[in-house]
């Protein structure tokens, strides 16, 4: 596969880099910004080779390549190397629905992380289950031992360190300096701040009242703080003389932004995320069954239009302040249906090309990327698609009604399995059963159910 060609080509059919607004991608998409969609060829764009599918969604055109998108947008950077920035003012600006413009916003700041968590979520996993191991059966606490010491530190430092991250990937978003960005994420983390804000004593900043909280581990506060530095950094660039403009305005940013944290913008932030997470609990103790269910059924379909990216922050949330996660269980579902899906479209359709790419999507649906299946296959010939919706809903609602849950936040997929060992037996047995529910019944469901096959 030629990458270099596959990003000229795709460069070609958006009209040009000088109609893109910006570039930016997530495990599977290529994310663009146009600034006029006429000039953009979208029937040649689907054509190009290793292009599945290209989705208008949340103020974006999502050209879907799959897991090889890092590969293509490598290619195109070269081409034109300040892509994902706008440098030109004289476009016409593109109007936003204020809903896009929160996915959008939501995707920008947790895609760049998603690898990272994802892989802290596997090392997670893998010590919860060799401990529980040496525990059962040598009666043996590794948790103490140095070795596991410094793997979990691994595993919990980019939870413990999130609002410095967050910093960076919001000031991306909100075109705020980045530096100074991890910089108020850093105090949030500091040891002496943490200790003080997490202790008995009342806290008192310039004989004023501060709200108490813990932000190490923290999501919506950095965001928040970061969303209104970017506008006090354009109000001082705007005032302060040329000559003294590189030493005032990070001093007094930083200066008049850690007061507004520790003040305002950190305990709404800090309100914000227990609501949401109050919310979803709250669903959640409702009915398990139905809240699983729902998620295992749908999560797919919200795939499609990029919109599941709005709920991420919940699992995030979840792992970061209670160190536990049912959403990407449920999710996880989800994942399997679409898989067993496009097998059962592999074992029932005559196309020889369609069972190629069924067999190779289903495979790759496996290991939690599900585009492929997606596009390739179900949502493709439509009754595979019903049919996943409707076992991973089944499979959803068996893994809460089991109270599935995983300690880490991670990709759902078969190498992601032991993150869910921690639940408990009965919480890990639903999980398995629905995750097999999910796999085999869609499958199965498909190939007796059929579809309309494409002739060769």
């Amino acid at each position: 596969m030629n990458y270099k060609e596959i990003a000229n080509n795709i460069l070609l059919n958006l009209g040009s880099k000088d109609n893109i607004k910006e570039l930016t991608h997530c495990m599977t998409r290529l994310r663009f910004k146009i600034k006029d969609m006429s000039k953009v060829n979208m029937d040649n764009l689907k054509k190009i080779e290793g292009v599945i599918t290209v989705v208008e969604s949340m103020g974006q055109l999502q050209v879907v390549i799959g897991n090889k998108v890092t590969k293509v947008y490598d290619e195109l950077i070269k081409l034109v190397p300040s892509m994902s920035v706008d440098n030109n003012n004289n476009h016409k600006p593109v109007k936003e629905n204020i809903f896009n413009l929160i996915l959008s916003t939501i995707a920008g700041i947790f895609t760049p992380i998603i690898p990272a968590i994802a892989g802290s979520g596997m090392i997670k996993g893998i010590l919860s289950v060799v401990a529980m191991y040496y525990l059962n059966k040598h009666n043996i606490d590794i948790k103490t031992t140095q070795s596991y010491i410094i793997l979990n530190s691994m595993a919990d430092a980019i939870f413990y360190f999130m609002p410095i991250i967050l910093g960076y990937t919001s000031a991306k978003v909100f075109k705020a300096n980045k530096i100074i960005s991890m910089v108020i994420g850093a105090t949030l983390c500091y040891p002496a701040f943490t200790a003080l804000m997490t202790g008995t004593d009342p806290v008192n900043f310039l004989g004023l009242s501060v709200t108490k909280a813990g932000y190490t581990s923290s999501v919506i506060p950095i965001i928040l703080t970061i969303w209104v530095l970017s506008y006090v950094e354009r109000f001082l660039e705007k005032y302060i003389p040329e000559v003294i403009k590189i030493i005032m305005i990070p001093t007094l940013s930083l200066i008049i932004m850690l007061p507004a944290t520790l003040f305002l913008f950190g305990p709404i932030g800090i309100y914000i995320g227990n609501t949401i997470s109050f919310a979803y609990k709250f669903i959640y103790e409702l009915s398990p069954t139905l809240c699983g269910a729902f998620i295992g059924g749908l999560w797919c379909v919200l795939v499609i239009f990029g919109a599941h990216r709005a709920l991420l922050p919940i699992g995030i949330n979840d792992v970061a302040q209670m160190g536990k996660q049912n959403l990407l269980a449920f999710a996880g579902a989800a994942n399997f249906s679409q898989a067993g899906a496009a097998l059962g479209v592999f074992f029932k359709t005559k196309n020889d090309n369609l069972k190629t790419i069924s067999l190779s999507a289903s495979i790759t649906a496996l290991f939690g990327i599900t585009e492929p299946a997606i596009y390739g296959a179900n949502l493709r010939l439509k009754k595979p698609m019903i049919c996943a919706v409707i076992c991973g809903a089944i499979g959803g609602g068996v893994m809460g009604f089991g109270g599935a849950f995983g300690n880490a936040f991670a990709n759902q997929g078969i190498l992601t399995i032991p993150v869910y060992a921690t639940a408990g037996a009965k919480g890990f047995i639903s999980y398995l059963i629905g995750c097999a529910i999910a796999f085999f019944g869609s499958a199965l469901l498909t190939y007796i159910i059929g579809f309309e096959d494409i002739k060769n």
